[in-house]
């Protein structure tokens, strides 16, 4: 949808029951295989560069994705219930590009990765589905971004 009067458009996130949409045996596959996770404050699920073990999907809580370049540490936001987290390592290369950090108590459950595989070989549209989530899901960091520096340069501008 575009924003009135920025010329960006942003991609709305889609349903998580609504990506994971499936034939019976194919959600039967991932639901026997899921396992859920509980966590802390502080508490990290998983670190930048480790092997990623599946998708994630957050219950209840919030989480930080933070990342580290250069021995500079830069907060990615935060992520909250109905997230899917780590699509781009889960459908790529199943290396993590971030930490992940528990921000205060809450939940998430893990689809394998091995399992996840064997439900786009029964399901190819599944695997489309999260691909094409994963595009939506950079266009709005992308919009987030480029929002964030038109507002410091409109303040640096005004100072």
């Amino acid at each position: 949808m575009q924003q009135p009067g920025s010329g960006y458009f942003e991609a709305a996130a889609r349903p998580v029951a609504e990506l994971l949409a499936c034939p019976r045996s194919v959600s039967d596959l991932l639901s026997a295989s899921a396992q859920t996770i509980s966590f802390e404050h502080g508490q990290n699920i998983f670190r930048q560069d480790d092997g990623c073990a599946g998708l994630y999907v957050v219950l209840e809580g919030r989480l930080l994705r933070r990342s580290e370049q250069s021995h500079v540490r830069v907060s990615l936001g935060v992520t909250g219930p109905g997230d899917l987290v780590e699509l781009a390592a889960a459908l790529g290369k199943p290396r993590h590009t971030y930490s992940l950090v528990g921000q205060g108590t809450g939940s998430l459950v893990l689809l394998p990765l091995d399992q996840l595989n064997r439900a786009f070989e029964a399901c190819p549209a599944l695997r489309m589905q999260l691909l094409e989530e994963l595009a939506r899901e950079v266009s709005r960091a992308y919009y987030a971004s480029t929002l964030a520096r038109d507002l410091l340069m409109r303040r640096v501008g005004a100072v």
